[in-house]
């Protein structure tokens, strides 16, 4: 890998999850989900997804959507503006993968973030205050997102209560592990089998002793797969 340049076929870029699966993992509705990556009526999509029939995200999707997820539900910010600030942020991307994915770009933990709420700002004339806290919730998302030696997001930690710093980070999503499904972080474990086992009548104690976890480690893998989209 040169500089910010995928290779070709980059897991991370491959078509991998379904509407339903990201609006499930990120606590966003479905409708929301297909509006941001498919567009509606004459409005364009907000991300770039590899694949539209059937509409397939990749893994760099899922964090640009987990950026969005944390905006939205925090500020109720108006998606029309986001949009533009969004073309904004990628016209002065100097990388061609930060072209495609603004919002999970390198420069955006940077000096990017003050360009986009600045331009965002100036669309709906957002108060001085108005622009420190969506900085401190677009920083709290971003902090969720490991990278590569390049920059490039390699692992997400999804809000698994609700978009704020505070949330713990014990659900990983790794495009390399459980083929990219929630695990606790640090092992291999898929959220999914831990919710399905406590469904079926087991209890927190009796799986944390069977995985050789902590208590609070199972409780937030069965919290991830149980919620209900916001």
């Amino acid at each position: 890998m040169t500089g910010r340049h995928l290779k070709a076929n980059d897991f991370r870029e491959l078509p991998s999850y379904t509407i339903s699966e990201a609006a499930h993992y990120l606590s966003v509705p479905a409708a929301t989900i297909r509006y941001w990556s498919m567009g509606r009526h004459q409005y364009e999509p907000l991300i770039q997804v590899p694949r539209r029939r059937p509409t397939l995200l990749s893994f760099l999707n899922l964090t640009e959507l987990h950026v969005l997820a944390a905006i939205r539900r925090k500020h109720r910010v108006k998606m029309p503006s986001v949009r533009v600030a969004i073309q904004y942020l990628a016209k002065q991307a100097a990388q061609a993968i930060d072209k495609r994915h603004p919002l999970v770009s390198r420069e955006l933990e940077t000096d990017g973030l003050d360009l986009f709420i600045e331009q965002y700002g100036q669309l709906i004339n957002i108060s001085q205050a108005g622009q420190m806290a969506m900085r401190a919730i677009i920083g709290a998302a971003l902090r969720r997102i490991d990278r590569d030696p390049a920059g490039v997001p390699i692992r997400l930690y999804p809000f698994t209560r609700s978009a704020t710093g505070d949330t713990p980070a014990m659900i990983v999503i790794d495009p390399r592990l459980s083929a990219g499904r929630p695990v606790i972080a640090g092992t291999g474990i898929a959220t999914e089998l831990v919710a399905e086992r406590y469904k079926a009548g087991e209890s927190i104690a009796d799986l944390a002793q069977d995985y050789e976890r902590r208590n609070t480690e199972i409780e937030e893998a069965v919290r991830c797969e149980l919620k209900a989209a916001a």
